[in-house]
């Protein structure tokens, strides 16, 4: 197809649509496949996001994009300034799933009895038919109304998805069951449905399928609403991540403060940041020092020493002093915002998961609908009539209507899912899965998934001489005065170890080196080693040598000196968590390849993978790496054929979560690593990970299953249906067996359990 070029001013190179209408995964693919068929044009529609990423060359008119979309019979629209987005839960935003809700729960109250009445004789009192016929007809006509409308749209355009077959054999049932009532002999009081299994042809004036007509729409409609609240919960991440921010912020004008919403900032502003607070944006430190906890965008556990100078990013934490920052960049160029985008990119750029039954449907749904014209048809040339011709036409609608595909996936999924959740693992949804059982290399954040994510006292060295309990109960006194997150993570050693600590006099902060002051009567120094030698407290060289062993490793060691002389060097470092190392070789064991990822430094990698078993190399362990940079080598090895899962707990983890093809996050960790991935390990335990795999291949052979017998229990019924033998209490012992059987199979994973219990 040709493009029509357009004005300069609506060029575009990249753009995205938000899609309207898609009602399964096969929407999604012609979506695509119809903005493919433009020239130079690259689409992919996530039928999650329900968005579409295109590509498209220069002199192209968007609306031409929006009108090839309509041509598919869908919606689609331009992005809107930013000024017009609404803002999240602003005005009480209603709820998108509340219409399916109120479909499924008036569909199970009226469905419930129609099936009853259908299954159990005893039930089946004088004028029963006409009680179903009361109740299944709202169900058929006003809750099985989404798959009508999607059958029709999809009609007018020549195609036919899983709504297709939903909606004809719901209406096939309910219209000859109709039928049946008013001009066959199915209405007459006393009529019930015999116990008999015989194989024999009729003309189908006394069978009615209303419990198919009900129950179908019921099962269906309770699967849509399910993935319904999953595809809400696509955006979070984003939404996590804009409210990590700062809200409002001190603003420097005149020489005084005033605190104005964060939004007003503007470039060149300068503001104020006091301890605890988080920096309202990118800027410059003007003024003071202090240490910046920046973990949560950078993954570094070692808070950052900033002064005059130095560049701060938006929404870390100040752990220190006061400081004055210069705004630098602001709104869309911060580095959140950009962070935001490359969750955004990563979630819009994974192909469009197609469900099972969908993909089975693309060729199921066309056989059965040409099977059962070829049914009318044989049956009408060989003169059998048109009550028995019609009537053995719409057995064949009617035995291949989905009964038992409705329960597969979302029984097996509910099962699943609970089990998982009883052990500390949440699958946010059927697509998840598919994945696990192609993931061949597992990517591992350090900090807050193999580490703990908090510094600890790991090592106290004193000279010969120097009681070590002394050391701790006068540094951790020392430190227990200052603010800064190592000073923290000493004095809280030091209680540990030794109790109750003193009180310190004269306690000052030297900036950039260290702490001093008086404990008991003792003169205390605490900090780097130039702040010792600032009062002639050289180390001796066997702290000297321990301090350097400790800093080669990637800890931080703090050299501690009183009554005249240096005495102490205490290591503070992120522990590594006891589970990690047998996680590790849990991952090993299900095939996969474990791959070290973090933002500290190389010497700090290098020691961690050791520690826990994971291989060394350039291609196992990388370090030095930034949040977009995670992105990058998520893609590298997606590039290079393999399939990877990523294991994280931080900001800076949303956006490689998003990208991976698995996302698992750590339950400990943040909102926005949580909303970014497919899995959250509620323990932050890492050998969780193993057992979440575990139990999503496990689900995924169980779901596979259940499709396949869903089918061919279908698929067995459908010569009978076709040669006119079907009666009605096969049609519906064949539904009931199968509907029991997926079910049943699918509570065996209640049986499911951890390797670590």
């Amino acid at each position: 197809m040709s493009t029509t070029a357009a004005p300069p001013s609506a060029t575009v190179t990249d753009i995205e649509l938000a899609i309207g209408g898609m009602t399964c995964a096969s929407c999604a693919n012609r979506v695509e496949r119809k903005l493919n068929k433009l020239d130079g044009v690259t689409a992919t529609v996530n039928y999650a996001t329900e968005k579409a990423r295109v590509n498209a060359p220069e002199g192209i008119d968007p609306a031409l994009l929006v009108a090839q979309v309509e041509a598919a019979g869908y919606t689609a629209e331009l992005p809107r300034p930013a000024a017009a987005e609404p803002t999240a839960g602003a005005g009480g935003e209603p709820d998108p799933t509340r219409p399916l809700r109120d479909r499924l729960l008036t569909s199970v109250a009226l469905s419930v009895p129609v099936i009853a009445m259908a299954m159990i004789p005893a039930l089946q009192f004088t004028h029963w038919q006409w009680i179903s016929l009361t109740l299944a007809a709202p169900v058929v006509v006003w809750a099985a109304w989404p798959f009508h409308r999607a059958a029709w749209t999809n009609l007018r355009h020549g195609a036919a998805t899983m709504d297709t077959l939903i909606s004809m054999g719901t209406l096939a049932a309910f219209a000859w069951s109709l039928y049946a009532l008013l001009f066959g002999t199915a209405g007459v009081p006393g009529m019930t449905h015999p116990f008999e299994l015989t194989v024999a042809p009729g003309d189908g004036a006394a069978n009615i399928y209303l419990e198919v007509a009900a129950g179908v729409t019921t099962f269906i409609l309770a699967g849509r609403y399910f993935e319904a609240r999953s595809k809400r919960r696509a955006g979070a991440a984003l939404r996590a991540l804009l409210e990590l921010g700062a809200k409002d912020v001190a603003v420097l004008r005149n020489g005084t403060e005033t605190r104005i919403p964060t939004d007003q900032l503007v470039i060149g502003d300068r503001f104020v940041v006091r301890p605890g607070e988080k920096i309202a944006t990118d800027g410059v430190v003007e003024d003071g020092a202090s240490a910046v906890d920046a973990s949560m965008l950078t993954g570094e556990s070692v808070p950052v020493e900033v002064r005059s100078g130095d560049t701060v990013v938006g929404a870390t934490v100040n752990a220190g002093g006061r400081l004055v920052v210069r705004a630098t960049r602001i709104g869309a160029d911060t580095q959140l915002a950009q962070m935001a985008r490359l969750v955004e990119d990563a979630q819009n750029g994974k192909a469009a998961v197609q469900r099972l039954a969908d993909r089975i449907s693309g060729v199921f749904v066309p056989i059965v609908i040409a099977l059962a014209a070829a049914t009318l048809g044989f049956w009408l040339g060989a003169g059998a009539g048109a009550a028995a011709a019609f009537t053995a036409a719409v057995a064949v609608l009617i035995i291949a209507c989905p009964c038992a595909l409705g329960l597969a996936t979302p029984t097996a999924l509910l099962v699943g899912t609970g089990r998982g959740a009883q052990l500390g693992i949440l699958i946010k949804g059927p697509e998840v899965l598919e994945s696990t059982r192609r993931i061949d290399t597992v990517v591992l954040d350090k900090t807050g998934t193999i580490t703990t994510g908090r510094m600890e006292l790991v090592e106290v060295h004193t000279t010969e001489g120097t009681d070590e309990a002394e050391a701790l109960r006068l540094a951790g006194a020392l430190e227990n005065a200052s603010e800064h997150p190592v000073a923290a993570a000493i004095a809280r050693g030091a209680t540990e170890r030794v109790g109750d600590l003193p009180a310190v006099e004269d306690f000052v902060n030297v900036e950039g080196l260290g702490v001093q002051g008086v404990v008991d009567g003792h003169a205390v120094l605490a900090g780097r080693t130039a702040l010792l030698e600032q009062w002639s407290r050289p180390l001796p060289a066997g702290l000297a040598t321990a301090k350097v062993a400790a800093e080669e490793r990637g800890r931080t060691a703090i050299a501690v000196a009183w009554d005249g002389a240096a005495r102490a060097v205490l290591v503070v470092a992120d522990s590594v968590k006891p589970t990690s190392a047998q996680a590790i070789a849990q991952l090993r064991g299900l095939g996969l390849t474990p791959v070290l990822l973090t933002g500290d430094n190389a010497a700090v990698a290098a020691t961690v993978a050791a520690e826990v078993g994971i291989d060394p190399g350039p291609d196992t362990v990388i370090a030095e790496v930034l949040p977009a940079g995670k992105v990058d080598v998520v893609k590298r090895l997606q590039s290079e054929g393999k399939v990877v899962a990523v294991v994280g707990d931080g900001v800076n983890d949303a956006a490689a979560l998003a990208q991976a093809d698995l996302g698992l996050a750590m339950g400990t960790g943040t909102d926005v690593a949580i909303e970014a991935g497919d899995i959250t390990l509620v323990r932050g335990d890492l050998r969780a990970a193993a057992d979440a795999i575990r139990l999503s291949r496990r689900t995924l052979r169980t779901i596979r299953g259940n499709l396949f017998w869903a089918f061919a229990y279908n698929v067995a019924a459908l010569p009978l249906a076709a040669a006119g033998l079907l009666n009605p209490m096969i049609a519906g012992a064949a539904m009931a067996f199968s509907s029991v059987f997926v079910v049943s199979n699918s509570l065996r994973l209640r049986g499911f359990h951890s390797i670590n219990r």
